[in-house]
């Protein structure tokens, strides 16, 4: 996967887990930084459980988007305690 793909899975997904779990997004920094870190909370995640995303453009974005929510989620848990 090329840095440009990479970059834009880890907009797109921090993006729409923003969406998601806060109601918006970060910014496009702040998106960047959630999707990439959910991309591999995502890829930790998936390989865990042995399941397959079928791979591509689509699927990486669905496995760092959960990734980000998880992520996202953890966050807000943790800030509450």
């Amino acid at each position: 996967m090329s840095l440009l793909v990479f970059l834009i899975v880890g907009i797109v997904a921090g993006w729409l887990a923003g969406l998601l779990v806060k109601g918006g997004g970060f910014g496009l920094l702040g998106d960047l930084v959630v999707g990439v870190i959910g991309a591999f909370v995502g890829g930790y995640i998936f390989n865990s459980l042995g399941v397959s995303s079928g791979g591509g453009l689509i699927g990486s974005i669905v496995v760092a988007t959960i990734g980000a929510i998880v992520l996202l989620v953890l966050i807000r848990f943790i800030k509450r305690a």
